[in-house]
């Protein structure tokens, strides 16, 4: 969809797995930021080394972090403002982050943001694809409450490679005991987004701690399926919409209040497309 008119006195901030960012850019990515008017990007699979990065996305301020595999996997944080400070990976044992995790801290309109560009492993059933994202998943829960102390105004961005609820999936009965809408994975969101320390009822019948984070698509559209971010390339999936949202902003509340637009930068068709994900950019008042 076209990018519509920005709010006076926000920060437009995109969450984008580019697919790689060098065939992103071969593929029109650059004309959609002159259009969408981004001021900060937290992009996955980004597939670069920092020269490649910098090569492909001249005149922003980037940060990165690579996978430990050539061509694999990566994050990154584009910024029209200052970056202050720079934290890469998450803790733990048995932790691959490497090209997953990556934190920063800038400020904006003189209010300061912590900002996270997160690539969740993609998992698979019974094997240590998904052991990988379990370990990851349990790393990300014990940071989220260190992010979100005081009251700060943090912000976790990325392909997190689950659908939280049946509204996030079109299919979602067919992919029930596939990875990406596993009831245990559900029930980490469950916990993420659940009221800070109430006891909280998850989807595979386990009880657990809440949050308070705030998923920031789904408070925006209420009820509604979708709207979706990821869509396969089988069949006429995009031209159905049948699709996916895995891509997400998850927000403390004190910047979740702050919100002022949602959309996605759904192309306009199959053969348009730059990235198999749509941008998801949020406006927020700073």
């Amino acid at each position: 969809m076209p990018a519509p008119e920005r709010p006076t006195g926000t920060a437009r901030i995109a969450s984008i797995n580019v697919n790689g960012i060098r065939a992103a850019v071969r593929n029109g990515m650059l004309a959609w930021l002159d259009e969408a008017d981004v001021d900060i990007m937290a992009l996955q699979e980004v597939r670069a080394t920092a020269d490649q990065l910098r090569e492909a996305l001249p005149g922003w301020q980037l940060v990165n972090d690579e996978a430990l595999a050539k061509g694999r996997a990566g994050v990154a944080i584009a910024s029209r403002a200052p970056v202050t400070e720079v934290r890469r990976g998450l803790d733990g044992d048995g932790v691959d982050s490497a090209g997953r995790w990556l934190e920063v801290e800038t400020e904006l309109g003189g209010t300061r943001l912590t900002l996270v560009s997160a690539y969740v492993h993609s998992g698979e059933v019974g094997t240590p694809k998904q052991d990988a994202k379990w370990a990851f998943l349990d790393a990300m829960e014990r940071r989220m409450p260190q992010l979100a102390a005081g009251g700060a105004r943090a912000l976790i961005m990325g392909d997190l490679n689950v659908g939280h609820r049946e509204l996030d999936i079109r299919n979602w009965r067919g992919n029930v005991k596939r990875a990406g809408f596993l009831p245990r994975e559900r029930a980490y969101f469950d916990r993420f987004t659940g009221e800070q320390g109430a006891t909280v009822e998850c989807v595979d019948g386990t009880s657990g701690t809440g949050l308070g984070w705030v998923d920031v698509g789904r408070r925006f559209h209420g009820e509604v399926d979708g709207p979706y971010t990821w869509w396969s390339s089988r069949g006429k999936a995009f031209d159905n919409d049948t699709g996916w949202r895995i891509d997400y902003h998850l927000a403390t509340p004190a910047l979740a209040e702050r919100v002022r637009n949602y959309w996605i930068g759904r192309a306009p068709s199959w053969d348009t497309r730059w990235s198999d994900h749509a941008p998801v950019v949020v406006d927020y008042a700073v």
